[in-house]
């Protein structure tokens, strides 16, 4: 794009606005495009870590986290794994980065409890686990919901490990635990009802039946040994939920179906508008936004 271009561009963004007595100023338009590029308040997503946490810090320190971020990690976390030092080194780790991680509860760790030294505290308006000498790390609780960004976001955690049997022949560890309890359905159920059946985003472990990735089950494994019990709620959960977006990680996959998006090892963050549609054509603006801002330097400010 030209300056020529850009600023005859420019002048039209401006004259829709003039329509709609709105007018913005230089110092609008910049601080408007600052925002843009640099946000204070970003929620970024990410799918199961298990304890591998190279990416999430080379990720941190591209995108220059702050103390106001929040890093969402959607289960498998690894951070209540081996129940030894080798947790203490793993959540040293984060510590030492400036965010706040926002952990959901996965089925290959443990769930987090005063026992083993987690106190009860909030964050972004939900109750959460946080051990005192870690206040960076907290882990949500199943049926909580958080305001992020200002949406309502409800966290589910837990599934089933399919490799639970390989896991207890071998003396590894599994906790039974690890799917959600009856009491958390009917609690996940009563939050639900009392909110008329509506929540913006959806956090959770495992994803609903009707889309599980069938194209990444461990080739081999008999399925109908596998407890889907909770997917099949999460199935009956997701028929009746007005909701706008779901995130969740236990499949090591990336991809998007209708609502619901799969992370694994992929990064997203919390959209300022939770129409998908709306928020391509936010993008599409963005981006030339973006292009016109480069072209004219309104970033410059030696301009």
């Amino acid at each position: 794009m030209t300056r020529e271009q850009a600023e005859k561009e420019l002048i039209q963004m401006l004259e829709e606005g003039a329509q709609c007595d709105r007018y913005y100023t230089a110092e609008e338009v910049r601080q408007h495009m600052a925002e843009v590029f640099e946000p204070r308040r970003i929620v970024y997503l990410t799918g199961d870590t298990h304890g591998r946490f190279d990416r999430v810090e080379a990720f941190c320190y591209r995108q220059k986290v702050e103390k106001e971020n929040t890093f969402i990690i959607l289960g498998d976390v690894g951070l209540n794994y081996f129940g030894d030092f080798r947790d203490q080194q793993k959540k040293a780790q984060l510590a030492r980065l400036p965010c706040t991680f926002f952990c959901i509860h996965g089925n290959h760790e443990q769930r987090p409890a005063p026992a083993i030294g987690y106190q009860c505290s909030t964050y972004h308006g939900g109750a959460v686990w946080v051990e005192p000498q870690f206040p960076n790390i907290v882990f949500a609780i199943d049926g909580e919901v958080y305001d992020f960004c200002g949406y309502s976001c409800l966290a589910i955690g837990g599934a089933y490990s399919v490799d639970k049997w390989y896991h207890l022949e071998r003396g590894l560890h599994w906790w039974p635990d690890e799917q959600p309890s009856e009491e958390i359905r009917e609690k996940v159920e009563s939050v639900l009802e009392q909110r008329n059946w509506q929540i913006d985003i959806v956090l959770s472990h495992t994803c609903p039946l009707k889309y599980e990735p069938l194209e990444v089950f461990l080739r081999g494994l008999d399925q109908s040994t596998v407890d889907k019990s909770t997917e099949e709620w999460l199935d009956w959960i997701e028929s009746r939920l007005n909701y706008e977006r779901w995130y969740c990680g236990h499949y090591h996959t990336e991809k998007q179906v209708n609502k619901l998006r799969f992370m694994f090892e992929d990064y997203t963050l919390i959209p300022h508008t939770l129409s998908i549609e709306k928020e391509r054509e936010r993008d599409a603006k963005l981006h030339r936004q973006a292009e016109i801002v480069e072209a004219l330097g309104l970033l410059d400010e030696s301009t």
